[in-house]
């Protein structure tokens, strides 16, 4: 019998039922934290009542995909100012339908995600001081010739791929005329990448990262970090960063050596109008200390995905509002040839003139928001105009697409009506009903580029095509990062004389 036991207690069992001991242990302290936290939360959000959530699911099992918006906006309904949404058991963030609630989340701070947008505190404000003059309207002027250059190329495309009865899918053709864009006015460099299929490499890299990160949130396994980097989509997901900053480094380092010498940088501060990329590497702090090289691609991977994708999604949806509603496609197109008269591309003078045309931009930026919802990691404690309050490192989400289509801030919001932006209308609104560059301290820095790019597609587009909607392929929007649609933006494009 000693001899058995003797023969059962061999150190390397010993070392095997000490491990497994100690595997029990740290399931169970992780299942301690875990409750605690989870009862924190609950005591913190305790004041904003909800949907009804699984403990475990949150309330990832109640929503698909495909229909994720529209139950956002019922439960939005349900619960006007604000109400918890739980990503899974551990993780919940107070959801924003109302301005009252979006102006004191906006006019507060916190944390967001990425580039410039994921820094806080001085450096936050040393970068977003660096960068500004990047997007005064003397250095905006020059891009609008560029903008029309890339817009018609992707018309001329269009032109290439009419036939009766078929539609076109806009918008893979929409993101590449956007990067095009981006590369010509913020980096000075001509990719062809319209033309070169060579660059679709980032486009779907981009495509790739939007539905990862959106998944990753949605999907409660993956917020631990070391399950998702085992699993084969973050093994994607680490792929595709890989490739958009292949992409910006390629970018920096063209850049980098044309001003290896000194005069050549000299050359650069003297010109009237520096690009992006120029004040990047020319900004100098009080100090004069530039940006590090990982400041600087944090800064053009953000100025590059916010410059093209999210300004994608803007120019696709208002094409399809405008295919939707002929009687105000038609009265953009005789105002964008009354300013132009007898020329064929648009200036930088045109643009203020656009008056209806911009009201329409606007009212489908409200439909159809390019960001549908924004993140802020509260570095403080937060207290709304009703006296409830958040404490510091709670989770809230401003729903743009839920604020927008709010029936207690806006009448019928379903309809598209560009007259909610005259200026009768816009002075008896709430300041913060109409976020689609979201606002305070920390708003879209390059809203005035988009807007500018929104107005050369639409007036170039209408000069050139008649818009009408395909009754067999209706968008099906989805939120991945961006407003999308899971099955393209397919229109019929008629040839005008």
């Amino acid at each position: 019998m000693a001899f058995a036991l003797e023969k059962i207690a061999t150190p390397s069992s010993l070392l095997l039922y000490l491990a497994a001991g100690f595997c029990l242990i740290y399931v169970l302290l992780k299942a301690i934290q875990l409750y605690r936290k989870r009862q924190q939360l609950l005591k913190a959000f305790e004041s904003f009542p909800g949907p009804p959530s699984h403990w475990l699911y949150g309330h990832s099992s109640q929503i698909s995909q495909d229909g994720e918006l529209n139950q956002l906006l019922s439960w939005a309904k349900k619960y006007p100012y604000a109400y918890p949404r739980w990503f899974g058991g551990f993780m919940v963030s107070l959801t924003i339908n109302h301005p009252d609630y979006a102006k004191t989340v906006f006019g507060h701070g916190g944390t967001v995600i990425g580039g410039l947008l994921i820094l806080h505190g001085p450096k936050w404000f040393q970068h977003r001081r660096l960068l500004t003059p990047g997007f005064h309207y003397d250095v905006l002027k020059p891009y609008v010739s560029l903008m029309a250059e890339s817009t018609k190329v992707m018309l001329d495309k269009w032109e290439r791929l009419i036939t009766v009865d078929k539609s076109v899918e806009l918008f893979e053709h929409v993101s590449l005329m956007t990067l095009d864009s981006i590369m010509k006015c913020a980096f000075s460099c001509h990719s062809n990448c319209q033309t070169d299929s060579d660059s679709d490499y980032y486009i779907k890299a981009v495509y790739d990262l939007t539905y990862l990160v959106f998944h990753r949130i949605r999907f409660f396994p993956f917020h631990n970090d070391f399950i998702y980097k085992i699993s084969s989509q973050g093994r994607r997901f680490q792929e595709a960063c890989r490739l958009a900053h292949q992409h910006t480094d390629k970018v920096i380092k063209e850049r980098k050596t044309s001003l290896q010498d000194q005069q050549e940088l000299e050359k650069i501060q003297k010109k009237k109008y520096l690009d992006f990329l120029d004040i990047l590497l020319c900004a100098k702090d009080e100090n004069g200390a530039g940006l590090s090289d990982e400041d600087l691609r944090a800064e053009v991977d953000t100025f590059m995905f916010e410059g093209h994708d999210t300004t994608a999604s803007g120019v696709s949806w208002l094409l399809y509002c405008m295919a939707l509603h002929p009687e105000h496609q038609q009265r953009c197109r005789e105002e964008i040839k009354e300013i132009l008269g007898d020329r064929e591309t648009i200036q930088w003078d045109d643009l203020g003139k656009m008056t209806y045309s911009t009201m329409c931009i606007k009212e489908s930026l409200r439909i159809y928001p390019p960001v549908p919802g924004v993140s802020r990691l509260l570095s403080k404690p937060i207290t709304f105009h009703d006296g409830r309050t958040l404490p510091e490192g709670s989770l809230v989400g401003v729903h743009i697409y839920s604020l927008h289509r709010n029936p207690t801030v806006w009448q019928d919001p379903e309809v598209f009506d560009p007259m909610r932006f005259s200026p009768e209308n816009v002075s008896k609104r709430h300041s913060h009903a109409f976020l689609p560059f979201a606002a305070g301290a920390r708003n879209c820095i390059g809203k005035q580029f988009a807007m500018n790019e929104l107005k050369v597609a639409l007036a170039l587009t209408l000069l050139r095509f008649e818009l009408a909607p395909d009754p067999a392929k209706p968008p099906k929007e989805i939120p991945q990062i961006i407003l999308k649609s899971s099955n393209g933006i397919h229109l019929l494009l008629r040839k005008l004389p």
